[in-house]
């Protein structure tokens, strides 16, 4: 399970985006903005999840060095390899004892089959999430972004995410702070596209496509 190099893009993108300028003044302007640029997924889910937990709490930068000695420490980077390598050996790429335990759940989660990796992709989104959720250093924030950039679902709102609040603070409301009932408000009209509304409210705050 190495890191595909595969680059996967959403087949809804265009429609998605008609509909949304259709319905939203705000992304009827926005969405020009950003040309072709669109959502991109990687990576297959056992590397994607494991990316997540290294990146925890630390800055983008410190997250890109673990995660190459990481992968450097532990070439084939699978289930079986983590599991393999040990907690010693994890914490040796500068992962704190927490995270090289959470990596070790992770593994365990993959190789025992309690997690059913084959079927996230027929499974409902809510049914995804209440998977991940039992793995450890995976909390609802992660299981959405995992939804969003790997397996590119189209109706994702993560209301936990502070860019997303963010960006309806300052497009809707001249940057005063918004509630999640605030988010959710302006969220409805965009169903079922709320990843692709959620992704360009991210780019009006930082225009560089989101890796995940």
């Amino acid at each position: 399970m190495a890191k595909s190099t595969e680059i996967i893009v959403p087949d809804y993108w265009e429609e998605a985006k008609t509909e949304l300028m259709r319905r939203d003044r705000i992304l009827r302007k926005l969405i020009p903005k950003f040309g072709d640029l669109q959502l991109v997924g990687r990576g297959d889910p056992f590397t994607t999840l494991a990316r997540a937990i290294v990146g925890q709490q630390i800055s983008v930068k410190a997250a890109q060095s673990v995660w190459e000695r990481l992968v450097a420490t532990v070439p084939k980077l699978s289930p079986a390899t983590v599991k393999k390598a040990g907690l010693e050996k994890l914490a040796s790429c500068g992962l704190s004892k927490r995270k090289a335990e959470y990596l070790t759940d992770l593994a365990l989660h993959f190789l025992d089959g309690s997690v059913h990796a084959k079927d996230w992709s027929s499974m409902h989104d809510e049914d995804v999430i209440a998977e991940l959720i039992q793995i450890r250093g995976i909390g609802r924030w992660t299981a959405e972004m995992f939804l969003i950039f790997n397996l590119l679902r189209p109706n994702v709102l993560p209301l936990d995410d502070l860019g997303l609040l963010k960006g309806i603070s300052v497009n809707y409301f001249s940057g005063e702070p918004v509630s999640r009932s605030d988010a959710r408000e302006v969220a409805a009209n965009w169903e079922p596209w709320r990843t692709v509304a959620t992704w360009y409210l991210w780019r009006s705050l930082d225009p560089l496509p989101v890796e995940y």
